[in-house]
């Protein structure tokens, strides 16, 4: 059997799976119904570990072990194998948070805690910034910036960058919106863009036009900005660079408090 190597790996990224397990899975679903030694001429695996494979392959669902002998295994059909691995995924990812959340009230997390407070009194107030690259852990330091918001949130950024923050952030919104957190939005406005700002409760939305930027400003203490612009790179290599500095910050922000009671209200 000649399997293309792209499509091995992307078996292998998608279930999950080692390469003789992805080569032993691929080699029964072609003969639906084989032996140990068969499938190990047909995907080339060393037919000392085809037994092996094929057991960590049946625990995982993937196959069935058929009675009587000589033993022969049976494939389990793609779609039920996904309904499978989904569960499986979901089940292990409960289990996970579970556990985590379980760590908070032990000594553990007391001891890491103490140790990063620790830390921070030692750390030279300058040194309070950092470099993040690809833009889920950007959305991930701005989750935790609006986690930490007591006051104020000013969030500058493009229609499109409105639409995603709105989407992955739309729980911290409420959250602040509900303590009474100030939000306020400029972006660039079109009809998406007006449609999603109608939902938001408590939060001010303008109109930027034709200026493109992109920050964050929590607190006047906390800032991030992009150093690019989003249509002119990709998610992975977006790059944004934190700051704790309410100089920097305070001096950002009343920058743009001049331009802010021009900027045309949209809700």
């Amino acid at each position: 059997m000649i399997v293309q190597e792209d499509f091995l790996k992307k078996l292998r990224g998608s279930f999950d799976l080692n390469e003789y397990e992805v080569k032993i899975w691929t080699a029964l679903l072609s003969r639906g119904l084989a032996t140990a030694g068969e499938l190990s001429d047909i995907s080339n695996v060393p037919r000392s570990r085809s037994y092996d494979v094929l057991e960590s392959l049946e625990k995982k669902g993937f196959v069935m072990m058929k009675l009587g002998k000589p033993i022969k295994y049976i494939a389990v059909a793609p779609d039920e194998i996904i309904k499978r691995v989904k569960k499986s995924i979901r089940e292990e990812s409960e289990e996970r948070l579970k556990n985590l959340e379980n760590v908070k009230e032990t000594n553990l997390f007391n001891d890491l805690d103490l140790l990063f407070k620790n830390g921070i009194e030692h750390i030279d107030p300058s040194n309070l910034s950092g470099a993040i690259k690809g833009r889920s852990n950007i959305y991930n330091q701005i989750e935790t910036m609006l986690g930490k918001a007591k006051k104020s949130v000013l969030i500058v950024t493009t229609s499109d960058g409105f639409i995603r923050k709105t989407d992955e952030l739309n729980k911290s919104l409420k959250k602040l919106s509900a303590n009474n957190v100030n939000i306020r939005v400029a972006t660039q406005v079109n009809d998406k863009v007006k449609q999603i700002a109608k939902g938001l409760k408590s939060v001010d939305v303008r109109n930027l036009k034709d200026i493109n930027a992109r920050f964050v400003i929590v607190d006047s203490k906390d800032v991030l900005f992009m150093v690019n612009h989003d249509k002119e790179v990709h998610d992975s290599y977006d790059i944004g660079i934190w700051v704790n500095s309410p100089f920097f910050a305070n001096a950002l922000e009343n920058m743009f408090n001049l331009n802010w009671n021009k900027l045309e209200v949209i809700r």
